[in-house]
C-alpha cells in the first residue's frame, strides 16, 4: 500500500502538487497503471480504484460468490438445522473457491442476498414489480425493466423465470434491459440469460446513458450504489464554507489530499439540493463547534463523504427515464467504517480474512471501497429531483400525445397537471396520461427495512430452517429498500 500524506488544511496548498494537471476517471481508463504527477477529485480517485478497466477492483479481482446456477445449486433451507449450520454452509462455499495465495491480497470474493437466497430473493423482487405493473399498466403498456449492475445475472434470471411460470401473459409483454459496465460480467449475463429472448445486455456505464425511455418502466439497482464513488467535503470550522477534496499523486506515487473551496458543479448541485431538505449539515452541532475551538484543533471538519455519483444517477433517471419507478436496495449502515460522516468501509481479503483499513487512499484495484446510504435523506433528495421541471433538451424532446386507450380527450395535459394534484404524488409528466386516462402522477417513494420488504413480498416458507429461523429475514438487518 502506498504511503499516505494526510495534510491538514492550509490556506495555500503546495504549489507543486496544485500545479499537477487535473484528470478524471474517464481519462485514467486509458492507462494500464496509476499515473504520477496528476491530481483528481476524490470521486474520480475512488471510481478509478474500483472500475479502471485495466487494474480496477471490479475489473480484475472481485468475484461474486455463486451457489450454483440461477435455479439450482442453492441452499436446501428446509434441511439445514439452524442459523449456525447455515453460516457454516456459507463458509464452505467460500472454501470451495480454494485457498488464497500466501503472499499479497487474496481473491476478493463477496456475496449478495440475491445469490444466497436464490431463487426466492429474486422472486420477491418479481412479486413486488409485477404487482405494481398489473395494478397500474397492464394490459395497456409493456412490462419494461432496466437493471444496472446485474452481477452474475441471477436476479434477472429469477425474475424472468418467475414471470414465465406464474404470469405468462405478463412475460409475453416483458422487455428486460441490463446496463453493465463490466465486459466480463456482461458476457456472463448473456450466457446465463440466453434462454430468455426478451433480454438485452448493454455493456456500458449507466453514467454514459443517453437514450430516453418515455414508456413506463421499472429501474432496478440492488447491491450497486454502495460502490458508487463519493466526493469528500470538509467545512471550515469558522466560516462553515465547504471545501472539496482532490488527490494529488506525486512523482513517487504517494497520495496527498488538497482542499479548495467548492466549485465542482456536481458537488455544488448536491449540496444545494441537500440544503433544501430538513436534514442538518454534518458537523454543525454545538458540540462540534466547541471541539473546533479547542487549541491546536484543525481548521477543517472531519470528512463528509457526499454521494455525488448517486446524485448523478438520480438526475439521469429524471432526464432519461421520466416515467420510471425505482427499486433500490443497499446498506444503510456499516461497521468498521473509516473516519468521517457517511464514510466507507475499505477492506481487502488476505489469507482468507477480510482486513479493514483506515483510509480510502489505497492502491487501486486491491481494496473494496463501499459506502452506507442514508435512505431517508436519499428519498427526500430523489423526490426533490423528480418533482423538478424538465430543462434543456429534455423539455424540447418531451413527447406529447402519448394517450391511454381509456382517454376521452386529445388536448394538452397542461391544465390537467394543475388540476389533478394529490398529496404524496409527483406531478404527472405533461402530455402523458396514466393507464386510467387521468393525469395522476407517480406516488412518492417509501423506505422499508430489509425485513419489512421481504415480509411483504417473499414466500418466507421457502427459506425457513428446521429451527424455525429464517436467515433471509434475520441477515442483512443493515440493509434498506427504496421503492
Amino acid at each position: 500500500m502506498k504511503r499516505v500524506t494526510d495534510e491538514l488544511f492550509v490556506d495555500t496548498a503546495s504549489e507543486t502538487l496544485a500545479s499537477f494537471p487535473l484528470v478524471t476517471a474517464a481519462d485514467l481508463a486509458r492507462e494500464d497503471k496509476m499515473p504520477t504527477q496528476v491530481r483528481m477529485l476524490a470521486r474520480d480517485f475512488i471510481d478509478n480504484s474500483l472500475y479502471n478497466p485495466h487494474y480496477g477492483y471490479f475489473s480484475k479481482r472481485a468475484v461474486i460468490l455463486s451457489t450454483g446456477d440461477s435455479t439450482s445449486g442453492g441452499f436446501d433451507f428446509a434441511n439445514i438445522k439452524d442459523a449456525l449450520r447455515f453460516d457454516g454452509a456459507i463458509a464452505q462455499r467460500y472454501a470451495d473457491h480454494g485457498e488464497d495465495p500466501r503472499i499479497g491480497p487474496g481473491r476478493q470474493i463477496w456475496h449478495t442476498p440475491t445469490e444466497l437466497f436464490k431463487p426466492y430473493y429474486g422472486q420477491a423482487m418479481a412479486q413486488c414489480l409485477v404487482s405494481e405493473y398489473l395494478l397500474k399498466y397492464f394490459p395497456y403498456e409493456d412490462f419494461i425493466l432496466y437493471e444496472v449492475g446485474a452481477g452474475n445475472g441471477t436476479l434477472a434470471a429469477n425474475i424472468l423465470d418467475f414471470l414465465q411460470e406464474r404470469h405468462p401473459e405478463v412475460y409475453e409483454r416483458t422487455r428486460y434491459r441490463i446496463i453493465e459496465i463490466s465486459g466480463a460480467l456482461a458476457k456472463k449475463q448473456q450466457e446465463a440469460l440466453r434462454h430468455h429472448s426478451c433480454v438485452e445486455v448493454i455493456n456500458k456505464s449507466v453514467f454514459e446513458w443517453t437514450e430516453r425511455e418515455w414508456a413506463p418502466c421499472f429501474f432496478i439497482a440492488l447491491e450497486v450504489i454502495d460502490n458508487f464513488a463519493h466526493d469528500v467535503v470538509r467545512y471550515h470550522n469558522e466560516s462553515n464554507e465547504p471545501y472539496q477534496t482532490s488527490i494529488a499523486v506525486d512523482a513517487g506515487g504517494d497520495y496527498h489530499e488538497l482542499f479548495q473551496t467548492v466549485h465542482d458543479p456536481l458537488i455544488s448541485a448536491y449540496l444545494r439540493t441537500r440544503a433544501m431538505t430538513t436534514y442538518p449539515r454534518p458537523f454543525s452541532s454545538l458540540w462540534h463547534r466547541f471541539k473546533a475551538n479547542v487549541p491546536f484543533a484543525p481548521n477543517l471538519s472531519p470528512p463528509h463523504f457526499v454521494p455525488t455519483r448517486m446524485y448523478d444517477l438520480l438526475t439521469r433517471l429524471r432526464a432519461y427515464f421520466p416515467r420510471h419507478r425505482l427499486l433500490l436496495s443497499d446498506f444503510s449502515s456499516l461497521p468498521e467504517a473509516i473516519r468521517g460522516h457517511d464514510a466507507p468501509v475499505v477492506q481487502t481479503r488476505f489469507q482468507g480474512q477480510m482486513i479493514p483499513v483506515t483510509t480510502y487512499l489505497v492502491s487501486p484495484g486491491f481494496f473494496d471501497i463501499f459506502f452506507p446510504t442514508d435512505f431517508e435523506l436519499l428519498r427526500d433528495i430523489y423526490e426533490r429531483i423528480m418533482v423538478s421541471s424538465p430543462a434543456g433538451a429534455e423539455a424540447q424532446d418531451q413527447p406529447y400525445g402519448r394517450w391511454s386507450p381509456l382517454a376521452h380527450t386529445s388536448t394538452s395535459m397542461e391544465l390537467g397537471s394543475q388540476y389533478f394534484f394529490f398529496r404524496g404524488r409527483r406531478a404527472p409528466v405533461d402530455g402523458v396520461f396514466s393507464a386510467s386516462g387521468l393525469p395522476v402522477g407517480q406516488r412518492f417513494s417509501s423506505v422499508f427495512t430489509h425485513k419489512e420488504f421481504l415480509s411483504t413480498y417473499a414466500d418466507l416458507d421457502k427459506t425457513r430452517l428446521r429451527s424455525g429461523e429464517n436467515p433471509m429475514l434475520d441477515l442483512y438487518q443493515n440493509v434498506k429498500f427504496l421503492f
